[in-house]
């Protein structure tokens, strides 16, 4: 069959119209996604510019009120005023000091922002704001500084900080590295809560999500900032290199972020605020989902007419083909399943038709050699083999000279044993115990004439009833003596293991002589699947026919090199169901 059938060829050619549209729209999609990034930096760059503008000038009004109210007639007033002998204040003191303190709720009150006006006069020895009045301790004085703008900052609750920003002014100016030595001090302060809010209000319903970065560890956020994320991005971020406007792109957790930024010319803050780059393309990765889904789904029904199309006339055809192919190697169990009535399903039953015919032809021929061969072999194992015959006899006449009755006895015994057994078996199935105990019989004659050999036998007790057709082992065993052992100067040890798994019923016979390489092995394997050949010993290969034939093709003879050194030959099949006894052990067995 050519690599590219009918099927093959039109998905190709749809292929191959689909892919230049797809190019061109994933060009369009990528001209579009840059300038829609680069509108999106530069609106929030804006956006961020005008907020920083609208803070600045309203910090910039609030640093203006003490140098206009240190001027003013009735504060300037106190420069001169002493403290009076006593605790108590002169009634033109009190009045001067409402009149003072409503000028500093009147400051107060001209912006929007919650802010407080405090007067330290040293003179006076008081601290004057627009709701109270208090006796000044000179360690409050200590704590100021008129360095600028100045911040400190306080937990409100375990998880909010809260930022206290504060300005002072001295007269005279010269004074300002100490406030102490100062006859007049004026000190504006605002809340971090004023910032917030006007974040909050920057921020509305969008996907944005500024805060200020006053220095190190003194952040201001919005009210539902999220606070972990903003503290990572600071990190991957370069504040001090940035003078007053920028931008950077850092990937966190696997998400993009388009950081701006922008510095106050007033504070030196710096207002920050990023993006999730995934949340600004939502709306062409919408359009992207869409159009892949239109190409899918056009993909899909195309796939659909070209499958009918070639399920009605190339996949009968390729059964067709495949199943001549599998018929030419042999496969006679090979059909064809007509489907409809069509021109194929006429063909398709004179295919069956014919291979069914073939298949009876072969089956009775092969049943026909399998029945010949076991016939030579019922002759073979009813016939004395002459040369097994003559060294026993032998041995027995090499004994007798020695007056080694014993030896002579035991060599009669199992030699009796062992030809009863192969010339009076007329059963199709014997036990395992039967079948151990003729083995057993052939083995310890081997091991009259072979001194050098030992072997073993591990048969279960739970298994001694497992039925097997008659002389399925011996032709193992005989194989391990014969090619393993004498074959070997240094071998001489043969074990046979008997197991069970469920159903399943395994014998294995290993020996530690010569073996076979892997490619004999492959070889002798493939042979036994085979018709038996001419040049091949047919003990094997019978064994393997009859496994089969009884109990399906999952028994038969498994070959493998053997851990011992020489070859592992095993047999399986799926036992038959035997009334539970008490049978005796083959070695209780053997001993009676």
């Amino acid at each position: 069959m050519p690599k590219f059938n009918l099927f093959r060829k039109m998905l190709t050619i749809l292929l191959v119209m689909l892919i230049p549209i797809i190019v061109l729209y994933l060009y369009s999609n990528k001209t579009s996604s840059e300038v829609l990034r680069e509108e999106l930096k530069n609106s929030s760059r804006d956006q961020l510019n005008f907020f920083q503008q609208q803070i600045d000038t309203m910090i910039h009004s609030i640093s203006q009120w003490p140098n206009l109210l240190i001027y003013d007639p009735d504060i300037s007033t106190l420069k001169d005023i002493r403290q009076p002998e006593g605790d108590y204040l002169d009634l033109e003191t009190i009045e001067l000091i409402k009149r003072i303190q409503k000028k500093l709720s009147i400051q107060e009150n001209s912006v929007n922002w919650a802010s407080q006006l405090t007067i330290y006069s040293p003179m006076l020895e008081r601290v004057i704001t627009s709701s109270k009045v208090y006796r000044l301790e000179r360690e409050q004085l200590a704590k100021l500084s008129a360095a600028g703008w100045q911040m400190s900052s306080f937990n409100v609750s375990p998880d909010k900080r809260e930022h206290l920003f504060s300005l002072v002014t001295v007269s005279p100016f010269s004074s300002s590295a100490n406030p102490e030595q100062s006859n007049l001090v004026l000190e504006v302060q605002f809340s971090s809560k004023n910032i917030e809010q006007m974040l909050d209000a920057f921020r509305g319903e969008g996907q944005s999500n500024p805060f200020y970065y006053v220095k190190p560890g003194e952040i201001v956020y919005h009210s539902t900032a999220d606070v972990e994320l903003a503290g990572r991005l600071i990190e991957h971020i370069s504040l001090n290199e940035l003078e007053k406007s920028g931008y950077e792109t850092v990937q966190l957790d696997g998400e993009s972020y388009l950081v701006n930024m922008e510095r106050s010319t007033t504070t030196g803050w710096v207002l920050i605020d990023y993006l999730p780059i995934s949340e600004m393309m939502l709306p062409i990765k919408k359009s992207n989902l869409l159009f892949y889904a239109s190409v899918i789904t056009l993909l899909l029904m195309a796939i659909v007419v070209v499958y009918l199309l070639y399920a009605q006339v190339q996949v009968p055809i390729k059964q067709l083909v495949t199943s001549f192919q599998r018929l030419k190697n042999e496969d006679y169990t090979v059909r064809l399943k007509p489907k409809g009535n069509t021109e194929f399903t006429f063909l398709f039953n004179r295919f069956n038709s014919m291979v069914t015919q073939i298949q009876e032809l072969f089956q009775r021929s092969y049943l026909e050699q399998i029945h010949i061969r076991e016939a030579k072999l019922k002759q073979l194992q009813s016939q004395i083999n002459p040369h097994f015959f003559y060294n026993c006899f032998s041995f027995i006449s090499s004994m007798a000279k020695l007056q080694n009755y014993s030896a002579i006895i035991a060599m009669s015994q199992n030699l009796s044993h062992y030809y009863r057994y192969t010339t009076r078996q007329e059963k199709e199935l014997v036990s395992l115990q039967e079948e151990m105990k003729f083995i057993q019989h052939y083995l310890d004659i081997s091991v009259m004439r072979m001194k050098r050999l030992t072997y073993q036998i591990d048969l279960p007790d739970d298994m001694l009833r497992d039925m097997i057709p008659p002389l399925s082992i011996q032709p193992l065993v005989e194989n391990a003596v014969l090619h393993g052992i004498e074959r070997s100067s240094t071998a001489g040890y043969i074990s046979i293991i008997a197991a069970k798994d469920g159903d399943k019923r395994s014998v294995t016979v290993e020996d530690d002589g010569k073996g076979m390489s892997e490619a004999e092995l492959v070889a002798l394997s493939k042979r036994l699947n085979y018709p038996m050949q001419e040049d091949m010993g047919c003990g094997l290969w019978n064994v393997h026919q009859r496994l089969t034939l009884r109990y399906g093709g999952g028994a038969g003879i498994v070959l493998e090199r053997s851990k011992l050194g020489g070859l592992s030959v095993s047999i399986s099949w799926v036992a038959a169901d035997v009334p539970a006894n008490n049978a005796l052990s083959l070695r209780e067995a053997a001993a009676k």
